[in-house]
């Protein structure tokens, strides 16, 4: 028995040193606060900052999009009918006894899941693949740690290519250089070291098929050495750990090579500022980014033709319209010149357009040239 004593005694000091005594303490308080209401027959009640709204965001130019710290607080009952829903089929009390003494378990076990394993796990229970995520981000926010301390981490859906070498956490050494086939973003980018490169940018791609053409045509190694890598639209978690973490390591340019229209310059925001996730802004965001590409100006520049715009949308132009009331806008008169440009034109225009001048003119000249002159924003 003593021996048993010691040994738990020893598991438990390794653990702390491995998820942190902190991160131990909120998991548990959430788990004490939900065990004494149902020993004292009431509903449990979970507080959660409410990230849907901006009057608790606040921006900070170094860091991007930040929960405020008086955030206001959504609270939600296990007896609440709205409630329940919003968590699933099954009662909440249900849900956050499962998912606390879930994390917590795993947290003990020291071993690291994926948010599709918890959906499998009961997918009654859950409903959905949405479900999960969004109690995940809860639950995150809740504790005020990243989804990664609590070791869950979402597969990957981005794709990565270029100058670049790393070793993943089991030790497989990773090399993007192919010109032909891209690599996915590692899911666990934590565990990434030993990066070497000699790339002298990164770019951003929104969409997979501007992404593939760069491959095509070689681009990573025509004009100079560099890494690309695309989320394949809005992005994955993974996608922008990635970003920065190449920001951190090599301490080269990033610039973003999106759609002129209001979809890709939302998601180009969120590469540079954040998400609603702005608990998260601080290992997430990239203040640096730069927008070099599809300007609304280049579209009058290099007379796009008609027939290759169109018209903004009801939606588009309430987006856009969205997008100027943002707090970080007044920082980036640049940006905002080229969203109002849109706002008065009421065109937008896919970078694919451009293949409307001459079919390579995207790699073999717009881009160099951009590159070269400085023509980005």
């Amino acid at each position: 028995r003593a021996c048993r004593l010691v040994r738990k005694k020893n598991f438990f000091f390794s653990l702390y040193l491995k998820i942190g005594k902190e991160i131990l303490n909120h998991i548990e308080n959430v788990i004490l606060g939900i065990v004494t209401s149902l020993s004292n027959n009431e509903a449990p009640v979970l507080s959660l900052p409410n990230r849907s709204s901006w009057a608790n965001i606040s921006f900070d130019s170094a860091i991007g999009l930040q929960m405020s710290s008086g955030s206001s607080i959504t609270t939600i009952r296990s007896d609440c009918p709205s409630s329940a829903t919003k968590f699933g089929e099954k009662t909440q009390a249900l849900l956050l006894k499962q998912f606390c003494f879930s994390w917590f378990l795993l947290n003990l076990s020291r071993f690291t899941c994926f948010h599709r394993d918890i959906y499998y796990n009961d997918t009654q229970l859950f409903g959905s693949q949405t479900t999960v995520d969004r109690i995940v981000d809860d639950i995150s926010c809740m504790l005020k740690i990243p989804r990664r301390s609590l070791h869950v981490l979402a597969t990957s859906k981005g794709l990565i290519s270029g100058d670049l070498c790393y070793l993943e956490e089991d030790g497989t050494r990773i090399d993007c250089h192919s010109s032909s086939n891209a690599v996915a973003v590692s899911s666990n980018i934590g565990g990434i070291r030993n990066i070497v490169s000699s790339a002298k940018f990164v770019m951003i791609v929104e969409k997979d098929a501007t992404f593939q053409r760069l491959l095509d045509d070689n681009f990573c190694t025509k004009l100079s050495p560099c890494i690309i890598i695309t989320g394949k639209g809005m992005p994955d978690v993974n996608s922008r750990l990635m970003v920065r973490k190449l920001w951190d390591t090599l301490h080269i340019p990033i610039f973003a090579l999106v759609d002129a229209d209001p979809h890709g310059i939302e998601i180009m925001c969120i590469y540079k500022y954040g998400s609603a996730m702005s608990f998260e802004a601080h290992s997430l965001t990239v203040p640096s980014v730069m927008w070099l590409g599809l300007l609304p100006s280049d579209l009058q520049r290099l007379r796009v033709p008609d027939d290759a715009l169109t018209p903004l949308s009801k939606r588009d132009e309430s987006k856009l319209n969205s997008l100027l009331k943002r707090p970080y806008l007044t920082s980036q008169p640049g940006w905002q010149k080229e969203m109002e440009l849109m706002q008065q034109t009421k065109v937008k225009a896919e970078i694919q357009s451009l293949a409307a001048i001459s079919p390579d003119f995207l790699t073999s000249t717009y881009l160099p040239n951009k590159l070269r002159y400085g023509g980005w924003v």
